[in-house]
């Protein structure tokens, strides 16, 4: 039925398409988990709270570098899995393209706050944003 991604990476039935697909919703969502996360490490928050008096991963002198450190690494990483989803969906498949998009919008609606107007990567249409 689709090759995605990889050779080895190929569905011969119904079923190992619909993993398939459910794979594509899960790793979207996820896409949305780990921008929802960058953010909250860049504007200095705890991913759980609205607000904290103390920036996350900033509570030390030499903090500082480990607070950019683990944005660069969130940010390659969701650089990585967004090229990732849009190569699944260049497959040109529609069913992957509509877990895709329902993946990321699920992650939009579970991950995005009142306050999160400003989300980077989450009011991106670009899944490689």
């Amino acid at each position: 039925m689709v090759t995605l991604l990889f050779t080895s990476w190929r569905t011969d039935s119904w079923p190992s398409y619909a993993l398939t697909l459910l794979a594509c919703v899960l790793a979207s969502a996820f896409y949305q988990y780990l921008e929802y996360v960058r953010y909250r490490v860049r504007r200095g928050r705890k991913p759980t709270e609205g607000t904290a008096e103390e920036p996350f991963l900033l509570r030390s002198k030499g903090a500082g570098m480990v607070g950019k450190i683990a944005g660069g690494v969130l940010f390659g990483l969701s650089s990585a899995l967004g090229y990732l989803l849009m190569l699944a969906v260049m497959s040109f498949n529609g069913g992957v393209f509509l877990a895709v998009i329902l993946g990321l919008t699920v992650g939009y609606l579970v991950f995005s706050g009142e306050d999160d107007d400003q989300t980077a990567g989450l009011n991106s249409t670009c899944a490689c944003a």
